[in-house]
C-alpha cells in the first residue's frame, strides 16, 4: 500500500519551513577521474559528469579538455560555472576575467568579478563590473540593486536609494526595490526613509504571493528595525502579520520571542556585501520553483561567497542539493550552519533525514534520538525519527515513539494532526487497527478534510469492507482536494475496483497512471482493472510494463504470476479483489 499510504519523509517538509519542498536525496556517485588523452574524450566525460551532478569530476575533465584547447571560450564558460556551482569561487575568478567581454556569459563572469570587488570593498570597481552589454529583466534587477549597494558602500546612501527606486522593469520588481531601499536607508542611518520603504514592501502582499521568502525577509527586517528603534509593539504587530502570511516560519518565531523579551536584534544586513548577498538570495528563492535547481544554485553560491556564514543561504543550498538528490552535499551545508542560528535545530533534523535517505539509518536514529531527548516538546523531532523507523519498516518502534509524543501533548492543536496521523499509520502497519482508527479520527478532528488522512482512512475501510459509503466519500473528497496526486487517484480507482465498479475503476486508474507513469504498482493496478473489463491484451501490456519498472520483490512476484495465469475468475460476490502484494513501508 506504499503508493496510497503516507509518504513519511516527504511529509516532513514542514520541518524547515522552506519554500522549496524537501525531497529525499542520494549522494552523487563520484570516483577519481582518469587521465584522458584526447579533447573529445575529456569533453564528453566532463559533460557526462556534469549531467550526473558530479561537479568535482566535471571540473577535472574540463581542465583536461582545456589543456587541448586553452582558448576555447565555451570550455572556459563551462568550467567557470561548474567551479561556482561547486562553491570553489576563488578558482573561478581567472576564468571569469578571461570571459568578462563575452556577451553571452557576462551575466555570470562580470557578476563573479563584481562579487570579488565587493569582498575587497572596491565599490567603484564593483559598479564597473555590474554594467552589462546584454541583460534580461532578472539581470537588470540584480545588477541594479547590487549597484545601489556599491554606491552605499562608497558613502552615497541617499543616491543609492534613489538609484534603486528608479530601476525600470516589470511590476514584480517593486517588492525587491522597496525592500532594498529600506535596507540601504537603514544601513545609512536614514530612519524615516527606511521606515517608509519597509512599510511599502510589506504592504505589497500581492507581490509577496509570488515571492513569499522575500516578503517574509522584508517583514523580518522591518520588525528588527522597529525593535532597534524601541517600538516593540509595532515590531510585534509586523511579525504577527508575517505569521498570518506564512505560519510556522522559524526565523519569524525566533525573532518574535526575542523582541517579546525586550531584546534588540541585530539587523539582517549590516554592510554592502551582505546587501549584495541578500538580493542574490532573494532572487534565488523566488526562482526556485522546481526544475531550475542548477541555475538557482549559482546565485546562492554567489550569495554565500559574499556572506559565508549566512544560515539562510546555507539552508537554501542544502534544499537545492536535496532536490538534486545529493544528500551528502546537503548534509555538508546543514553542518556549516552556525550553532547560534534559529535554523540550527532544524538543520540537524534534516541531517538525520538525509542520513536515512543515504541508507545510514543507525547514524540517523542516533542523531534524531538525541534531538528528541533534548527537546521533548518539539514534535518535529518525533516526526523525523518516526519517518526513519518507517523507512526501516520498524513500525513497532514508530508506534512507541508516537505514543511518547502524544503523551507530551497537553492540548493538541491543528498543527499536531500529523502526530496522530503517523501514529495511526504505525498501528495499522503492525495490524492493530483498534488502536489505529482512533488516531486517524483524531487527526481529522484537528484538521478536517486533510487529504492524506481522508485517503488513508477511507482506503483502509474499503480494504476491510466496512463503512463503504463513508469510505468512498472520503477518498472522493481527498481526490477533489488533490486532483493531481496520482497516489490518491489510484486509491479512488482501487476503491471502485474493490466495490466491483470496474468501469469507474478504469477511468480513475488511467488518470492515476497518467499522473505517475513511472510507478510500477499503479501500472499493475491498471492491468488488473483492464483484465476485469475484458481488455486482456492491454492488461498484459500493463503488467509487463509494471515488471519492467523494477517493482519491489513482493509486487514483482504478484505481477509475474498474473503474466502466467491472469486473474482468477470472479466468484459470485459483489466484488473480487485481484491478488495484492503484501503492503510495504511508505517511502518518501
Amino acid at each position: 500500500m506504499r503508493q496510497r499510504r503516507a509518504r513519511w519523509l516527504s511529509s516532513l517538509a514542514i520541518l524547515a519551513g522552506l519554500a522549496a519542498q524537501t525531497q529525499s536525496g542520494f549522494a552523487a556517485q563520484t570516483s577519481a577521474p582518469v587521465e584522458i588523452n584526447s579533447f573529445s574524450g575529456a569533453y564528453l566525460s566532463a559533460r557526462v559528469a556534469e549531467n550526473d551532478n558530479d561537479l568535482d569530476n566535471a571540473i577535472n575533465y574540463y581542465k583536461q579538455a582545456l589543456a587541448f584547447a586553452p582558448e576555447d571560450t565555451q570550455l572556459q564558460q563551462s568550467l567557470m560555472l561548474s567551479l561556482i556551482a561547486q562553491g570553489r569561487f576563488e578558482e573561478s575568478l581567472p576564468y571569469a576575467d578571461k570571459l568578462k567581454e563575452v556577451p553571452d556569459i557576462e551575466r555570470f563572469s562580470r557578476l563573479a568579478l563584481a562579487v570579488d570587488s565587493f569582498k575587497k570593498k572596491d565599490f567603484a570597481k564593483a559598479q564597473y563590473w555590474l554594467k552589462l552589454s546584454l541583460g534580461a529583466d532578472l539581470d537588470k534587477l540584480i545588477c541594479g540593486v547590487m549597484t545601489g549597494w556599491a554606491m552605499q558602500g562608497a558613502g552615497q546612501g541617499g543616491d543609492a536609494m534613489e538609484y534603486v527606486g528608479k530601476l525600470e522593469g516589470p511590476e514584480w520588481f517593486d517588492l525587491f526595490k522597496s525592500y532594498h531601499r529600506g535596507l540601504i536607508a537603514d544601513a545609512a542611518g536614514q530612519a524615516d526613509k527606511a521606515d517608509a520603504a519597509y512599510s511599502e514592501a510589506i504592504a505589497n502582499t500581492a507581490a509577496g504571493g509570488a515571492a513569499p521568502e522575500t516578503w517574509m525577509r522584508a517583514a523580518q527586517a522591518y520588525a528588527t528595525f522597529l525593535a532597534r528603534k524601541g517600538d516593540k509593539d509595532k515590531a510585534l504587530s509586523v511579525l504577527k502579520q508575517a505569521e498570518e502570511f506564512g505560519p510556522g516560519k522559524i526565523e519569524i518565531v525566533a525573532l518574535r520571542d526575542k523582541i517579546a523579551k525586550g531584546e534588540k536584534p541585530e539587523p539582517l544586513v549590516v554592510n554592502p556585501s551582505e546587501g549584495a548577498s541578500e538580493i542574490l538570495l532573494n532572487l534565488a528563492t523566488a526562482l526556485n520553483r522546481g526544475g531550475g535547481e542548477p541555475f538557482v544554485r549559482l546565485y546562492l553560491e554567489y550569495a554565500l561567497a559574499l556572506k559565508p556564514d549566512s544560515d539562510v543561504v546555507l539552508v537554501q543550498l542544502a534544499a537545492v542539493a536535496e532536490q538534486l538528490k545529493d544528500g551528502e552535499r546537503a548534509i555538508d551545508f546543514y553542518r556549516r550552519i552556525p550553532a547560534n542560528s534559529p535554523l540550527k535545530e532544524v538543520s540537524e533534523l534534516q541531517t538525520g533525514l538525509n542520513l536515512a535517505d543515504l541508507g545510514r539509518n543507525d547514524e540517523a536514529i542516533k542523531q534524531l534520538k538525541v534531538l528528541v531527548e533534548a527537546n521533548p516538546e518539539d514534535m518535529r523531532g518525533y516526526l523525523a525519527l518516526g519517518g526513519v523507523y518507517a523507512s526501516k519498516q520498524d513500525f513497532r518502534s514508530a508506534a512507541e515513539l508516537f505514543d511518547k509524543a502524544v503523551a507530551v501533548l497537553k492540548t493538541p492543536t491543528k498543527a499536531d494532526w500529523n502526530i496522530f496521523y503517523q501514529r495511526g499509520i504505525a498501528y495499522e502497519r503492525i495490524k492493530e487497527w483498534p488502536k489505529a482508527e482512533p488516531n486517524f479520527r483524531k487527526a481529522l478532528e484537528l484538521f478536517p478534510n486533510q487529504p492524506q488522512v481522508l485517503n488513508y482512512l477511507g482506503y483502509s475501510w474499503v480494504d476491510m469492507g466496512t463503512n463503504l459509503k463513508e469510505a468512498l466519500d472520503m477518498i472522493k473528497k481527498a481526490a477533489e482536494l488533490r486532483p493531481s496526486d496520482g497516489y490518491i487517484i489510484d486509491s479512488l480507482g482501487w476503491a471502485y475496483y474493490k466495490l466491483g465498479r470496474y468501469d469507474d475503476a478504469v477511468r480513475e486508474m488511467e488518470r492515476a497512471v497518467q499522473l505517475k507513469p513511472e510507478d510500477p504498482v499503479l501500472n499493475d493496478h491498471l492491468g488488473d482493472v483492464y483484465w476485469r473489463v475484458g481488455r486482456k491484451l492491454e492488461a498484459t501490456f500493463q503488467w509487463r510494463h509494471a515488471r519492467d519498472l523494477k517493482p519491489e520483490p513482493d509486487v514483482l512476484a504478484s505481477v509475474e504470476q498474473k503474466l502466467l495465469k491472469g486473474l482468477p475468475p470472479l466468484e459470485n460476490k459483489t466484488a473480487q479483489e485481484a491478488p495484492k502484494p503484501k503492503p510495504t513501508a511508505p517511502k518518501g
